[in-house]
């Protein structure tokens, strides 16, 4: 029996991070996990130790190193490869729980929605790269584009957070309908933190609990 895959989804700002940090202190004392199995917590880009070089590439906000969009694209698939090979499959056949920081899906908003490269071609990637592993259960944490822009106000931004409120748009609308295509759950990122955790844990209690 393999270990569960939980992702989260969402622009940037909604609070992906934080959650995860509050899953990582509950799922382990939450007797969800079989005794021996562990909580692995991973993000995209830069999940493996290939992964951190690549995310370097792709988040620099010189102007001089900016790629194409279908180069961008390649950059967030081989990232996804090394991170499914060497990170999340391991993990989920030995039987160990992973949540991810965005997987599949943040390309198909960030790179379809957002940079307009057509879905199909995008699709089609990613079922080379995800080499069979899809999460067992997603959130996607809402917030507004402007929301995202407010709480990221006092921070310096990486290459895709500086592109503005257009393209972030057009991501964040990708996102409502994969959403709503692939049934995720969604939950207002608008609420207090213990409130969006609470959402979280009930929801992977009642879908797991009776599933160990």
């Amino acid at each position: 029996m393999k270990g569960k895959f939980i992702v989260i989804e969402g622009i940037d700002g909604c609070g992906k991070t934080t959650q995860i940090e509050e899953l990582s202190k509950w799922l382990p004392n939450s007797g969800l996990l079989k005794k021996g199995s562990k909580l692995i917590t991973t993000r995209e880009p830069g999940g493996s130790n290939l992964g951190k070089r690549l995310r370097g590439l792709i988040l620099d906000n010189n102007e001089n190193n900016k790629p194409s969009s279908l180069a961008e694209l390649l950059l967030y698939s081989a990232d996804r490869a090394e991170h499914v090979s060497k990170i999340i499959s391991p993990a989920l056949n030995n039987n160990d729980w992973v949540i991810s920081d965005r997987f599949s899906d943040s390309t198909l908003a960030y790179q379809g929605y957002g940079r307009n490269i057509n879905l199909e071609i995008i699709k089609n990637i990613e079922s080379i790269v995800c080499q069979g592993e899809s999460p067992d259960l997603t959130f996607f944490l809402e917030i507004s584009p402007e929301e995202s822009l407010f709480r990221r106000k006092n921070e310096i931004p990486d290459r895709i957070e500086s592109e503005g409120i257009k393209f972030l748009q057009k991501v964040n609308e990708g996102f409502k309908i994969i959403a709503k295509e692939k049934k995720w759950t969604v939950i207002s990122a608008s609420q207090n933190i213990k409130t969006i955790s609470n959402q979280i844990k009930e929801n992977i209690l009642n879908n797991f609990s009776n599933k160990k």
